[in-house]
């Protein structure tokens, strides 16, 4: 017999390992009717209703698992033979429901919270309680196969991120975030506490980084609570999601005075596809809130196959106050105050253009100027890092965290120095008002290299950089041996540089600089 035209039949556990690996979080259902098999004999009927799966995934599981499951009566189990072997693979005995997080779990998650940032109310910030934050990490170990499971958090201000690696640290989690406050926090409890996290940043109105698009297990998010954020959130959410059986879950809460609110914002998950598997009312409980009675329902939708392809256009204002509210958008800037616009730039501006980084921005006509007026604060550097212009402007609001004082300012101005000399106007062209100009430094540098690809992966942009900027002649393989060694944290060569929090930005061009 040739076994190169037919090969082995694979082992039944390897099958059933296969069948796991396809449910991905799902799979702890069939651990559970694993488990159920190894301690009885039971009826379909039986194993149907203890589990709750459907007939037709307990048939393929059984199929599955063939010799290895022992039929009886019209009852199954495994094999004496086989029991130990599955128990061992599938951590059958792992599934015994966990004990509830005890009162050092929740010192330690309240300790968290009070160092963390203060919430940013222009963010829509109300901060979970301790034990809220703990029951979402449990309720998600409890009900899904988190063993090297993508977890992402859209958005990370009550710091689900910590609780779920403390309750479940074999889980890969990924946080994403426009506060760069909390990211910072993150990244240091991380680094303090052991927990494997990854931090990246994104202003979800501008998109997702592409390191994150179709990579998901689960997507964990408590938006802005207005119909416009629900719909952003959950768009992002269904980029970034794997598969059909991965999972989006949602923090949403309204008051029933307003249950027509509570509509709207159904139906834009309705109009991404999303199907509403369970609303658990009340899960959340908040510090604040009170118009909702200081509670939110978790929401697990489960995408469809249509769910990709129905991108909604969101508009950029999302949160329900502040300057980057739907009521405070601006549409446009009169002539009398462009013309001021120019006077700082040095040239004429008929108009603002729009924020966004998700790809470079260049410009070969004149000095472009752009309108930041209602950037929370991270806009600015986001854009000095994807602008390529000669000389460009950018209009923020003159409070604006970047250039409120000097420190501030030459913060600002030394993260990007290898790239841009910034000039700072405040209170122009009005008092609410200030305008940022950023010209183009001609000294080449490797910090300055990698500072003008920031859409390339650090790791590729750092090892040409070398091998441009080297006195002596360097190999692609010394090169990269030489960044790997000079890297601050390895996981952020796979990433863009546009895409990591402001303070490791710093961290790698500092070590550029060596």
């Amino acid at each position: 017999m040739n076994t190169a035209q037919h090969p082995a039949t694979p082992e039944p556990i390897d099958a059933v390992q296969a069948m796991l690996a396809d449910a991905g979080v799902l799979a702890r259902h069939l651990r559970e009717a694993l488990a159920q098999l190894a301690e009885g004999a039971l009826s379909l009927d039986d194993l149907i209703r203890r589990t709750a799966i459907s007939r037709r995934t307990v048939e393929d599981l059984l199929a599955a698992a063939g010799p290895d499951v022992e039929a009886t009566h019209e009852t199954y189990r495994l094999t004496p033979q086989a029991r130990d072997r599955y128990r061992q693979r599938f951590a059958l005995d792992e599934l015994r429901a966990a004990e509830p997080s005890g009162p050092e779990r929740l010192e330690l998650m309240r300790g968290f919270i009070d160092s963390g940032p203060a919430p940013s109310a222009a963010l829509d910030h109300v901060t979970a309680t301790p034990d809220t934050v703990l029951r979402r990490a449990e309720w998600l170990r409890d009900n899904y196969d988190l063993r090297g499971a993508q977890v992402l958090c859209l958005g990370d201000h009550d710091l689900t991120s910590l609780a779920l690696s403390m309750v479940a640290p074999s889980a890969s989690v990924t946080v994403v975030d426009v506060d760069e406050r909390i990211l910072q926090h993150i990244d240091a409890v991380a680094a303090e506490h052991g927990f494997a996290i990854r931090t990246m940043h994104a202003d979800l109105r501008f998109g997702v980084p592409p390191a994150l698009e179709s990579s998901a297990d689960l997507v964990f998010t408590d938006p802005p609570y207005t119909p416009e954020g629900i719909g952003l959130f959950a768009t992002r959410a269904a980029e970034c999601l794997a598969g059909p059986n991965s999972r989006l879950l949602i923090a949403y809460g309204y008051s029933p005075r307003t249950p027509a609110l509570g509509h709207k914002v159904q139906q834009e998950l309705l109009r991404l596809g999303m199907v509403f598997e369970a609303i658990l009312p009340r899960f959340h409980r908040y510090f604040g809130a009170q118009a909702i009675g200081s509670a939110s329902d978790l929401y697990v939708c489960q995408p469809t196959a249509h769910t990709r392809k129905l991108a909604l256009r969101q508009a950029p204002g999302i949160y329900t106050h502040g300057p980057q509210s739907v009521e405070a958008l601006e549409a446009s800037a009169p002539a009398a105050f462009l013309e001021a616009v120019g006077g700082r730039v040095g040239g004429p501006v008929p108009s603002l253009r729009e924020p966004g980084w998700s790809r470079p921005i260049r410009s070969k006509q004149g000095a472009p100027v752009f309108d930041l007026r209602a950037d929370p604060g991270p806009w600015l550097l986001r854009m000095l890092l994807a602008c390529s212009a000669e000389r460009a402007g950018f209009l923020v609001d003159n409070n604006h965290p970047d250039i409120t004082s000097e420190r501030a300012q030459h913060a600002l101005a030394e993260v990007v120095s290898a790239k841009y000399r910034l000039r700072f106007h405040r209170s122009s062209p009005d008092s609410k008002h200030a305008i940022v100009v950023a010209d183009l430094m001609a000294t080449p540098s490797v910090a300055g290299y990698l500072l003008h690809r920031a859409h390339g992966k650090v790791g590729n942009i750092w090892r040409e950089a070398l091998i441009t900027h080297a006195e002596a002649d360097l190999t692609k393989r010394e090169a990269k041996e030489r960044v790997s060694a000079l890297a601050p944290n390895a996981a952020d060569l796979e990433l863009r540089l546009i895409d990591l929090p402001r303070h490791r930005i710093a961290e790698v061009l500092r070590s550029a600089t060596r």
